[in-house]
């Protein structure tokens, strides 16, 4: 029994056969020696490196559980992973089971390339109550289930410390942090502390050169799309602003003049000198600033926790979001979660290892590397514990999954909502429209789509 871990390679029809026919006699022996039960191969893709440790041990242990069945892990970075699961699914090689994502597994469920997975949960009595609250509801529609979620993640804001303190801001005092939309609240008063120019002089200082910046206090990640979910929708939600009435509803209401004022502060930062302008953020990218030194305080999902570990050399620390105009902090959210493809040969083997990701098994030891929060009720507290061992305190996102929660906007039309949203939010950060007028015509275009 044998875990395989393979880089990823755009699926090609040249690829499909490592081994060519060599000959009767060879092939009469083979048969000969072959076992009367040919082994399963399971194919598995990911899309995050950070998580390919822990995923490796569950394979091994998955192994010596199955005799017969080979898991081969494939991962790779988000853009090509889902060409590789589109393509797959046209070409025939997709993997059997993948990692997948609110924002893509409804167009795929509906265009019937998911498989439902409630059979083999009610004949395998899985007890889907032992999740999250919400993270098994959201992979279901219509009676049908399309995945069993394997962890779930919140938003916070992580700061660069030893700079901060230089600038007489305290730990407690961005963990207090309240926002507005008017004035940003002292949450825009701690970034123009935060802010400081080449001769070292912060935005809260009358003499404060705005065009020439050596820190940002704050850096929005870019526009977001239809959810937001690192970029805005935090800010809106503490706002009054909701994305739809429910699941699965094909209204939604991204002209909500709280959302427009919302996107209308944070396309304000720039020209304060607080933030870096859009175009130098999409070339440059948030977290690499962060890194770099050049933007002190980001927003990011607790997927990211050992990104930043590794790659940020100074003092840091994660903190809670602001508590917003309805007194409230509040954060997406998501969950991730294992789907098997309808194209699969081997459905059920692959639910097997479906089921054995989902478990208390595999989960368990996710929470020992402390990567990610596992699905399961309890497991999230274990991974804060592993993580504190390395140095890191992660309770900002455990505090964050206790205060308002909400889930990431789900549909159907998901690309053709995501692209028309994200159209408007660049034009609004761009200075090119303001919010009202941008997201009224928007989201007629997105409602327009479900008549």
């Amino acid at each position: 029994m044998t875990t395989h871990l393979t880089p990823f390679l755009p699926p090609a029809t040249s690829r499909r056969r490592a081994v060519v026919h060599a000959g009767s006699a060879l092939a009469l022996l083979a048969g000969a020696l072959a076992p009367a039960a040919q082994a399963a191969e399971v194919k598995y893709m990911l899309w995050d490196s950070n998580q390919l440790p822990a995923y490796q041990q569950c394979a091994a242990d998955f192994a010596k559980k199955n005799p017969g069945t080979t898991i081969k892990i494939t991962q790779a970075g988000w853009n090509d992973y889902w060409t590789a699961i589109s393509t797959g699914f046209v070409s025939g090689t997709a993997p059997d089971v993948f990692t997948n994502h609110l924002a893509k597994y409804p167009e795929f469920a509906k265009n019937q390339q998911l498989v439902d997975l409630t059979p083999y949960i009610q004949k395998d009595k899985v007890d889907t109550q032992a999740y999250a609250a919400g993270l098994v509801d959201v992979w279901g529609r219509d009676g049908k289930q399309y995945g069993l979620p394997k962890d779930w993640d919140t938003i916070g804001f992580i700061v660069n410390l030893a700079h901060a303190k230089k600038q007489g801001v305290t730990l407690a005092d961005l963990q207090a942090m309240t926002w507005n939309p008017k004035d940003g609240g002292s949450f825009e008063q701690l970034v123009r502390k935060l802010t400081v120019d080449a001769k070292g002089r912060n935005a809260a200082d009358p003499a404060f050169d705005r065009k020439s910046v050596a820190v940002y206090g704050y850096q929005n990640p870019g526009h977001g799309g239809m959810m937001g979910q690192t970029e805005w929708s935090h800010f809106a939600v503490t706002n009054g602003f909701r994305f739809q009435d429910k699941p699965w509803a094909g209204r939604f209401f991204y002209d909500d003049p709280k959302l427009a004022e919302t996107l209308d502060w944070l396309a304000g930062l720039p020209a304060k000198g607080l933030s870096a302008g859009y175009e130098s953020t999409r070339s440059l990218g948030s977290d690499a600033m962060f890194v770099g030194g050049k933007a002190a305080m980001v927003p990011q999902g607790s997927w990211m926790i050992t990104y930043f570990a590794g790659n940020a050399k100074f003092e840091h620390a994660w903190v809670p979001l602001p508590k917003g105009p309805n007194g409230r902090r509040a954060t997406m959210f998501n969950g991730l979660a294992d789907s098997i493809w309808a194209g699969s040969k081997v459905k059920d083997e692959a639910w097997k290892w479906v089921k054995y990701l989902a478990s208390a098994d595999c989960q368990q030891v996710v929470a020992g590397h402390g990567v990610v929060f596992p699905a399961i009720r309890g497991m999230a507290e274990k991974a804060v514990e592993a993580q504190k061992k390395k140095g890191v305190d992660a309770s900002a996102f455990l505090a964050m999954s206790r205060e308002q929660t909400f889930l990431a906007p789900i549909a159907d039309n998901g690309s053709q909502v995501d692209e028309l949203v994200k159209g408007a939010i660049e034009s609004v950060l761009l200075g090119r429209q303001p919010a009202s007028v941008a997201l009224k015509d928007a989201n007629a275009k997105v409602n327009a789509l479900f008549r």
